[in-house]
């Protein structure tokens, strides 16, 4: 008899509880669909962002101040920066943790990839018309003049300052900023409790939980038709991801054209010349987005085989490239990318 009162008394505790589990989770969804999703957007680093979040109220004041902080520290157009006191050789106060932060992620992408990813390319690119300065005529002479600066090996931290083995080496963060900022944001928004949210930085992205329509976010790859304006979004792929950080680097919107040759942004920092193979974008799928837009920039200047040999090493990291055959058609190739495709 008692033993009989113990189990009915089990099942009737163990009713409630389910009860109160539907009833919370109803609750929850309820709340989940009154509460509306904000939009803000602007432009930074000299190019556009989109935050998408799921919140009451909007927060652009907020999200403008972190964005203002990362510009501060890594803008190159900015003369008050961080990172151009560093290379107008000023006199600098010890570096932020932001600062640190980032250094340390490119000097470990800088070592995982044989020097392919390089923050000191800053000379050449200018060198080429692709930073802050103008264009100068390229030269072997000039270029050699140039690789005697270039590489991580030429500064050092000391006493949470960069020491310049040389005074014209210059530091460039453009390849690792853009999707750095995705992750401050993204660190802003779960502080306040946001867990639905989506973050846009001149195509570095960051998304998190699920969007409007409750469902994974959905990020489309660009093909990799030459575009200037960057207005074409004609899709070679669309992904569904959550919780992760995505980044493409192509050669397909920043490049120009000399006397019938194209020279595109992505430069090597050993040859000192742009890159010139059959890897048109490479896109990055990892846990940050910082360490996703170092390796896409990376995998640009490797090319496609190197690219795939530091990928065996790092079974971490997605990855899916669009390459030329030699018949000039786009092909594509990837990594650990089943999860992430649309089904």
């Amino acid at each position: 008899m008692l033993n009989t009162m113990m189990a009915n008394k089990r099942r009737f505790f163990g009713t409630i509880f389910l009860l109160f589990l539907v009833i919370a989770s109803v609750l929850i969804i309820r709340q989940n669909k009154s509460t509306p999703y904000q939009v803000a957007s602007g432009k930074i680093f000299g190019t556009f962002y989109q935050v998408i979040y799921q919140n009451d109220n909007k927060l652009d004041k907020e999200l403008e101040d972190e964005l203002r902080k990362i510009n501060n520290e890594f803008s190159i157009f900015l003369d008050g920066s961080t990172v151009s006191a560093i290379n107008q050789n000023i006199s600098q106060g010890e570096l932020t943790d932001m600062f640190l932060e980032v250094l340390k992620i490119a000097q470990e992408t800088n070592k995982e990839t044989d020097g392919a990813f390089d923050i000191t390319v800053a000379p050449l690119v200018n060198a080429w018309g692709f930073g802050f300065q103008q264009r100068e005529n390229i030269s072997q002479q000039r270029i050699d003049s140039l690789l005697e600066i270039i590489g991580q090996d030429k500064i050092k931290l000391e006493n949470r300052k960069i020491i310049k083995e040389n005074p014209r080496t210059m530091l460039d963060f453009g390849a690792i900023a853009k999707g750095y900022a995705c992750d401050v944001i993204g660190r802003m928004l779960k502080k306040n409790d946001i867990q639905n949210f989506m973050i846009e930085i001149g195509g570095e992205i960051v998304v998190h939980g699920k969007n409007a329509e409750n469902q994974t976010w959905r990020i489309g790859v660009n093909r990799p038709d030459d575009d200037r304006s960057g207005t074409r979004r004609d899709l070679q792929t669309i992904l569904q991801v959550t919780d992760k950080a995505i980044a493409t680097s192509g050669n397909y919107r920043n490049f120009y054209y000399e006397d019938g040759k194209k020279y595109a942004h992505s430069i090597n920092p050993k040859t000192g010349y742009p890159v010139e193979h059959s890897l048109l974008s490479a896109t990055v799928i990892a846990n940050n987005c910082a360490t996703a837009d170092a390796y896409a920039t990376s995998f640009m200047v490797m090319g496609i085989e190197k690219a795939k040999k530091v990928l065996e090493k790092h079974g971490e990291l997605s990855a899916f490239f669009i390459y030329a055959d030699e018949e000039g058609n786009y092909k594509t190739w990837e990594k650990n990318l089943d999860k992430y495709k649309v089904k």
